[in-house]
């Protein structure tokens, strides 16, 4: 087998093969005979028919099979033997396979680059300084005595905040327009779902009252008819209601998941639950500086397209997923609905993260610390009813158990990274804290 080389641009290679016409005239006449003890033809008994007839008959096919595997495993055998390292499918053409010729093709695919590690000595990190105060508890508490509360009638004028039933009627140069007119239905103030003007205007109304209410509709609405049109609205109000926050009682603290202890023990677990997440999103924002101080350090190190396409097409099959895709019509074109414009920095980012990482690991020969792993499952299992079992249920799942694994060694790399950066401490509240992981935790997703 022949081999040669060529560099087109940047990890592009073009490998020409040769394989000696031999190889392949064997492997057709062997499939041949083969076919010749089963193959049944008008006019010939059961394992009698001629060679030259079965060449007449299914050569073409039979060569054109054979040929496809010859290449593929004569492609897998160069790249072996020229010690090449292929990023992404190959395109291979055949140049020549006429019978009795030598087979030739080209393939044509990316390599992975030699990653060369920089020194990241003395790269910045601010870590955020926060804790969780009785405050921060209390403000959770009132987050779900809001959720788990409702909506009461009153008597008194509407104001912000308050959920209005309303009937409304809206004309433009007197005549109705689509979508200008609902009864009995139901409007917080304050929620900015009607255009400017419309919830204040209702403001200071009672049940019973009626208004009409003069206002444009935003120069940028989605409705070309209507952006920029001078309207009016006839409103009348036929409730007024406030909310009320459910009572901090057996009841609220059952709905999440407080059976005994009373409101001492609901709050402790709010607390804890409260400092575990505060916990992982401290780690989250240190991670992100520290990625992007890797990126930033090796921002002149070339990737493969083809690693970046792969990339692309997973994260718009996990968004697919994630949007409830799963029971579309299987015609429905994905590139045209997520076009990779959409994921092309992000995936760009992972990759190049997940090259030069995988680099640090060997080079540093780093591994997922089996007490971490133990810890971080303990950790996540701690929120359910019955902990062991969770934990019995990762242990027995491969590929739950390989997902911690990898977290977990992300953080070994972050830690051993971190031992050479210059980190200093910032003051913040839970809350700004809390803030900050949010944007991160959507970069570090998926390194």
């Amino acid at each position: 087998m022949q081999v040669f080389i060529e560099t087109t641009s940047g990890l592009e290679r073009r490998l020409t093969v040769g394989v000696p016409s031999e190889k392949v005239e064997s492997e057709i006449n062997t499939r041949l005979q083969k076919a010749a003890k089963t193959v049944r033809l008008d006019g010939f008994r059961p394992g009698k028919v001629p060679m030259r007839v079965l060449r007449q008959r299914f050569g073409a096919g039979v060569r054109q099979e054979v040929v496809g595997e010859v290449m593929s495993q004569s492609f897998y055998e160069a790249i072996t033997q020229e010690n090449l390292r292929p990023a992404g499918q190959p395109s291979i053409e055949p140049k020549t396979m006429e019978e009795g010729k030598d087979l030739e093709f080209v393939a044509t695919f990316e390599v992975f680059p030699e990653i060369e590690l920089q020194d990241m000595a003395g790269f910045a990190v601010e870590k955020p300084a926060a804790e969780v105060t009785d405050s921060d508890v209390d403000d959770m508490i009132a987050v779900f005595r809001k959720q788990q509360g409702g909506w009461e009638d009153v008597s008194r004028a509407a104001k912000e905040g308050d959920q209005v039933n309303i009937d409304y009627a809206g004309t433009r140069d007197g005549e109705p327009f689509d979508g200008g007119s609902a009864e009995a239905s139901d409007l917080e103030l304050g929620s900015n779902r009607m255009i400017p003007g419309f919830e204040s205007g209702i403001e200071g109304l009672s049940a019973g009252d009626e208004k009409v209410l003069s206002l444009s509709f935003p120069d940028d609405y989605h409705s070309e008819d209507l952006k920029g049109a001078a309207v009016e609205f006839k409103v009348k109000v036929n409730a007024v209601q406030e909310h009320k926050l459910a009572e901090l009682d057996e009841e609220l603290f059952k709905q999440y998941g407080v059976e005994d202890g009373g409101e001492e023990q609901f709050r402790k677990e709010i607390g804890d639950n409260m400092r575990r997440e505060l916990d992982n999103a401290l780690k989250a924002t240190v991670k992100k500086q520290v990625m992007d101080a890797v990126l930033e350090s090796h921002s002149g190190q070339e990737i493969p397209k083809a690693l970046i396409a792969s990339e692309v097409d997973t994260m718009r099959q996990q968004m697919f997923q994630q949007f409830g895709g799963a029971g579309a019509t299987p015609d429905l074109d994905l590139q045209s609905l997520l076009p990779a414009e959409m994921f092309e920095e992000q995936a760009t980012r992972r990759v190049k993260l997940g090259l030069v990482l995988h680099e640090l690991i060997q080079r540093d020969e780093i591994k997922a610390d089996a007490e971490k792993v133990r810890a971080h499952i303990e950790e996540m299992a701690a929120t359910y009813q019955d902990p062991e079992e969770v934990i019995n249920w990762y242990y027995s799942n491969q590929e739950q158990l390989s997902s911690v694994e990898a977290m977990v060694l992300e953080e070994e790399v972050v830690d051993k990274l971190l031992e050479t950066a210059s980190v200093s401490e910032q003051e913040c509240s839970y809350k700004d804290a809390m803030a900050k992981a949010q944007e991160a935790n959507a970069q570090n997703q998926g390194l």
